[in-house]
């Protein structure tokens, strides 16, 4: 690790120096200062375990040499306090020294359908909805409805949905998979417990320069929106379904009354698909994205059970539980997103060989 640091330092260093040379071109002055400014925490914390550890060397000397018994009990209180500090800056530069994932401070956006389970299931992905839209409110996010097809009882068969705020993907990427419900449905007269499910896909929102669609890639169709009766029926072609011609990929949208609108949120669906596709096959994942982060919405594979008679949610992937079940359907789900971030951080720490035993 002091050699990585020593690195960075280096190169810290040598951005001031460029600094210094480039002052009439702001284009590089701009790119330097965004990378200096990405390497202050690390040479700041850095610094302080060289001050940290050379401290304790002086300490350590100082002991063995002296004879006074008082000044002894000084510098060994201030060993102890060295000994309990250096650990705690060790795992915030190993925090610091992991590779950043570009997407974590974009916004997302979280596609729900129900699974198995017919209309229970489609229920059960409104309460995830609300789950999410709570989670975000807690945090100040904007949640805005891109697409959703609804049933007549209040459930999703689908809701598409953007988050936007800082840190979105950094927290909800961890609620990709499939998620179980066990519960007496509201129709089920003899009370026996049902099951069904729902799958979460939680992607980075992207622009247009970092996704270009070909105009020949893609097939737009344009249809009246479905829905009420009455005076909400649609009697121009606003909604839209758009084909992307090399993945098959489709994405329909019809809840703005405005073509370009669905067009415009259709689109922004597309690329985001088309982005964790991009960076699945990056990190040499599996070569099906969607079907990574959703499965196929089976009972069997899940990633978090909710189990209203025991009151009891528990993550599968960590084996925490909570017996609090009301409050995580009302957002709380801060307990499972920090145990799966820290064993996340564990795992990149290891890989990159900065494990907590380095």
């Amino acid at each position: 690790m002091l050699d990585k640091l020593f690195g960075i330092e280096q190169r810290y260093d040598e951005i001031h120096r460029l600094l210094m040379e480039s002052s009439d071109d702001y284009q590089r002055v701009a790119e330097l200062n965004k990378e200096r400014l990405g390497l202050e925490p690390i040479v700041a914390l850095s610094q302080e375990y060289r001050q940290a550890l050379t401290h304790l060397d002086e300490a350590h000397g100082l002991l063995a040499s002296e004879t006074d018994p008082d000044m002894c009990q000084l510098v060994e209180a201030e060993i102890v306090d060295l000994e309990s500090a250096i650990p705690k800056i060790e795992k915030g530069l190993k925090s610091l020294l992991l590779p950043k994932d570009p997407r974590d401070e974009r916004n997302v956006i979280v596609e729900i359908r129900a699974g198995a389970g017919g209309d229970e299931a489609a229920l059960f992905a409104a309460d995830l909805y609300r789950l999410y839209s709570r989670y975000a409110e807690a945090r100040k996010w904007a949640v805005d409805v891109l697409s959703s097809n609804e049933i007549g009882i209040g459930g999703y068969k689908e809701i598409i949905f953007a988050v936007k705020g800082r840190g979105a993907y950094s927290r909800l990427k961890y609620e990709s998979g499939v998620h179980r419900v066990q519960r007496v449905p509201v129709t089920e007269s003899s009370g026996r417990i049902h099951t069904s499910t729902a799958t979460v896909a939680v992607l980075a929102e992207v622009d247009e320069v970092e996704v270009n669609i070909p105009d020949g890639d893609i097939e737009i169709d344009v249809y009246r929106s479905s829905g009420a009766g009455g005076q909400n029926v649609q009697k121009t072609s606003t909604a839209v379904r758009i084909t992307h011609k090399p993945t098959g990929m489709v994405v329909a949208c019809q809840d703005e009354r405005s073509q370009l609108q669905n067009k415009m949120r259709a689109m922004s669906i597309l690329r985001a698909r088309l982005y964790e596709i991009e960076e699945e096959k990056r990190h040499n994942a599996i070569d099906s994205a969607r079907r990574s982060q959703i499965g196929s919405g089976d009972r069997s594979e899940k990633i978090r059970t909710y189990n209203y008679p025991q009151s009891r949610v528990t993550d599968h992937r960590i084996n925490v539980s909570s017996y609090n079940l009301p409050a995580v359907m009302e957002g709380a789900i801060d307990q499972f997103i920090e145990e799966l971030s820290t064993r996340d951080e564990a795992d990149r720490l290891s890989a990159v060989g900065l494990a907590e035993d380095d």
